[in-house]
């Protein structure tokens, strides 16, 4: 079988594809011929060693994967060979075929696509896990999200309104204030033209938002201080603008807020139950029509680095996805 292999750390040009031994499962584990991977920000980030877990090389990048069922090890009771199935792992999905635990696998929903299953896990399982399980976001709430064009960005928006919140999107062009407004959110704010802080106390009557999720840091950070509501809860998920920003203790303090982290692979590596549960509840909302985790391209298993560089582009407003023609 074919992977592609990190051997060293660096950009995604570095990344080599080579034929590798098919793996093997284990007890609880299943092996699951792999259709599509998902490509994400972190991807790149585990291979230029900026990422907070180092696997030993060589490794193969990759967070999340949709395909059928291969083979199941012994103890596994909820799977069977020819299931279409998705999964998250904490890296090894750029492959043409994975060992997961059954604990990590989710069956796909019928008239979902291998494309449309390998985009989900890892943005809808972060935002759904964020909004629900830390933050409980209910109806009626106030969320304001940065980085709305963002895959975990676009997926917060829409799990968002499914939970009833008044969402407010910020972004920095006009085509990402677009696909935040596609999904239904009910504010944008330009934050290249308008100060979010400002904009968001005005939309708000001097309230601010109750629950901000933030994938980007930064200036986007210190804003977000200064705007979230007495007793809000500020979600951080990532620093995509390059800068990881500090929390003045005193702004904490009068607000009277709580700062979050949100590691998804964490919570993957240390309660993979928790993450199931999760997913299978934005899996159920997907089914009622009220997300739609589509990809917007596709890049063959030998054009990983390219997906990469897709994915983090700047102005890039949709989800990337590795394929892999095993059909």
């Amino acid at each position: 079988m074919r992977a592609v292999l990190c051997k060293e750390w660096g950009e995604p040009s570095t990344l080599e594809i080579e034929e590798v031994e098919r793996p093997v499962p284990g007890a609880g584990e299943v092996r699951i011929s792999v259709r599509a991977s998902g490509v994400n920000f972190a991807d790149a980030l585990m291979v230029a060693d900026k990422y907070q877990f180092k696997p030993p090389f060589p490794f193969s990048p990759g967070f999340e994967v949709s395909g059928v069922v291969a083979e199941a090890g012994r103890d596994v009771a909820g799977l069977g060979v020819g299931d279409r199935v998705m999964a998250a792992l904490p890296h090894g999905g750029y492959a043409e075929e994975v060992v997961v635990p059954e604990a990590n696998v989710v069956q796909i929903p019928e008239g979902m696509d291998f494309h449309t299953a390998a985009s989900f896990p890892v943005a809808y399982g972060t935002a759904h896990l964020a909004l629900t399980y830390r933050a409980n976001l209910e109806t009626g709430d106030v969320l304001l999200v940065h980085g709305a064009s963002g895959n975990v960005g676009r997926a917060a928006v829409e799990i968002g309104k499914r939970l009833g919140a008044t969402v407010i999107a910020t972004g920095g062009s006009p085509e990402s204030l677009e696909v935040a407004a596609r999904r239904a959110a009910d504010y944008v704010i330009d934050y290249g033209r308008e100060d979010v802080r400002d904009r968001v106390m005005e939309i708000t009557a001097g309230r601010g938002a109750n629950v901000v999720l933030d994938p980007v840091g930064g200036d986007a950070f210190d804003a977000s201080l200064r705007c979230v509501a007495w007793e809000g809860v500020i979600l951080t998920i990532g620093f995509a603008s390059g800068r990881i920003p500090e929390a003045p203790a005193w702004r904490v303090l009068l607000k009277n807020c709580a700062v979050m982290g949100l590691d998804w692979g964490g919570y993957l590596r240390r309660d993979p139950e928790t993450v199931k549960t999760s997913n299978a509840e934005a899996l159920r909302w997907y089914e009622e029509g009220a997300l739609d985790p589509r990809p917007s391209r596709t890049f063959p298993l030998e054009r990983a680095a390219d997906a990469l560089e897709a994915q983090a582009g700047r102005g890039s407003t949709g989800k990337v996805v590795l394929t892999t023609d095993q059909d």
